[in-house]
């Protein structure tokens, strides 16, 4: 049984006390170095494409894609997951927990220092659980609602006292997802207005170097990591380019030597792969499995009729979109909120809206939205991410659809932080396509789009659409203690049920997403996140 497969169960001394045995055992297994077994490679700068620019670089406050790439390369978290979802230790070196599964504790590794040189300790985890990830993370005030306390013994022993057994709490601790953030500079004022923010302190591989927006961010190494001999990289530079055709260029040319998720156009996948010099993976993104959504603004009158929300989901062709705008590297959505690839919480058994332009203007006249003399019912406008072509393609053909059965559709551009700002702190939209990430578990990854307590202003990819519906907050509350993994099934299925009946959202495709790079670049996708690992093993071989 496996540490994952001890996640589902009642959580136990004896089940943990195996876990965390595990990373010991596979370091004990592992072969000895030979000289056919060539050490990677010392030093070197390896160059990556991103977009959009992240408006901050700390994934604790704000979980957009881009702010994950960047922040998990400077910040550790108490574990990370390999490809099996094993543990491996990082911040935490062991790790048990109480017959009753209501304390956790961790051991944390000793001599490690933040960037700028002071110690990092108990008092740092405790900051971060309590005061940072549950009341500001995106995720946090779903995933870390049963954490009551984190208690300090000593400064190398955090200790977490939970209100109830929490099946998922260990599937939420690497890097990216829970970086461990430094108290001394935190701890007074606003952490959402803290100029570390843009200009951070962590204790992982690489360190801040410089932020020229609109340009790069340049990480140096970390010549004073608890991984010793790591990360292997002298620098690594994170380029924003805007254009996909030039990303696509500098990867082709070697000036960029790695880039992943919308990198490119996915038209141009094929071909690229093709080319000697580059690599096309979709290795690496077993915890990054992220579903393409619809959402409806459900403060705004039109939306408030189900039936309406009903038809705009049978105006999308999703089996068009998959072939036409994702070019095969997506799952047009057959089932609920969770991913296809979520095998254990997936299910279909749901209600369906097949692409119906005919069904789609039955039900606005059912709806009261009846056609006027020039064909025409109401109008919309429909924000979408700026992450990527893929969502503005998206809305384009939305708005061709919508325009066959009365709505005219307007489709709004922006950068990252003013999309941000509109949908999740001002609620300024009607429509809304992007995608959220599934995680490793629903109470991570779903469930802060369907619980009314998730309706937070100013959180991003939180419930926009301010959907609220007792029964829905019931069993997700219910999914969050429930040890008996075919009830917690269960439970999501009628989550599911209700989700696909209600509609606050509509999932539109289940992503495959894949990375491109030189083929002298060796180390990547090591563990379970991929492109949001800290590339502490990425080297460059000539």
């Amino acid at each position: 049984m496996t540490p994952f497969d001890l996640m589902k169960a009642k959580l136990t001394r004896r089940a943990f006390a195996r876990s965390a045995l595990i990373p010991v055992a596979a370091l004990a297994l592992a072969p000895m170095m030979t000289p056919a077994m060539s050490q990677p490679k010392q030093g070197g700068v390896m160059t990556m494409s991103l977009d959009p620019e992240p408006s901050i670089l700390v994934s604790a406050l704000n979980s957009a894609s881009p702010v994950y790439v960047v922040s998990s390369k400077m910040f550790d978290g108490l574990v990370t997951y390999d490809k099996d979802f094993n543990l491996i230790p990082r911040l935490a070196t062991a790790w048990t927990v109480s017959d009753d599964g209501l304390t956790v504790e961790f051991k944390l590794r000793d001599g490690v220092t933040w960037h700028d040189g002071k110690p990092f300790t108990s008092e740092d985890v405790q900051f971060t659980f309590m005061e940072i990830l549950k009341k500001l993370h995106p995720r946090g005030k779903g995933t870390f609602a049963n954490l009551q306390s984190v208690e300090t013994p000593d400064a190398h022993t955090a200790v977490f006292k939970l209100a109830a057994p929490t099946p998922y709490l260990m599937r939420a601790l690497a890097g990216a997802e829970s970086p461990i953030m430094p108290k001394h500079i935190y701890k007074d004022g606003d952490p959402m207005r803290n100029p570390a923010n843009t200009a951070p302190v962590g204790t992982g591989p690489f360190k801040f170097g410089e932020f020229v927006r609109g340009s790069h961010l340049l990480l140096q190494r970390n010549e004073n990591y608890w991984d010793k001999g790591k990360p292997y990289l002298d620098q690594l530079i994170i380029r924003f380019i805007a254009d996909s055709a030039s990303r696509a260029a500098a990867l082709e040319s070697g000036e960029v030597q790695y880039g992943a998720q919308y990198v490119v156009p996915l038209s141009d996948v094929a071909r690229l792969g093709k080319n000697p010099t580059l690599e096309v993976s979709t290795d690496g993104w077993e915890y990054n499995t992220s579903v393409n959504y619809f959402e409806f603004n459900l403060r705004k009158p039109q939306w408030q009729d189900v039936r309406v929300r009903q038809a705009i989901a049978h105006a999308i062709d999703k089996d068009f979109i998959v072939k036409n705008i994702w070019h095969d590297f997506a799952t047009a959505a057959k089932g609920g909120p969770v991913t296809i690839k979520q095998s254990d919480f997936y299910t279909d058994d749901v209600p369906q809206y097949e692409f119906d332009l005919k069904k789609a203007a039955q039900l606005l006249d059912e709806a009261g939205y009846k056609a006027g003399p020039d064909g025409k019912r109401f109008s919309a406008t429909i924000d979408y991410s700026p992450s990527g072509d893929t969502f503005r393609q998206t809305a384009e053909i939305l708005r061709q659809n919508l325009a066959k059965i009365g709505i005219t559709l307007t489709l709004r551009a922006q950068d990252g932080p003013t999309y941000v700002r509109r949908v999740w702190t001002d609620n300024d939209f009607d429509l809304n396509i992007y995608s959220v990430s599934n995680i490793a578990d629903p109470v991570i990854g779903i469930q802060r789009l369907f619980w009314s307590k998730a309706i937070q202003k100013g959180v991003a990819y939180s419930n926009g659409s301010s959907y609220s519906n007792p029964e829905m907050d019931r069993l997700l509350e219910a999914g969050m203690v429930e040890n008996d993994p075919e009830k917690r099934r269960q439970i999501y299925k009628q989550m599911q049920q209700i989700a696909m009946t209600d509609l606050p959202t509509f999932p539109i495709v289940y992503i495959d997403w894949f990375s491109i790079y030189n083929k002298k670049v060796k180390g990547l996708n090591t563990t379970a996140l991929g492109l949001y690992e800290n590339f502490s093993d990425v080297s460059i071989e000539e």
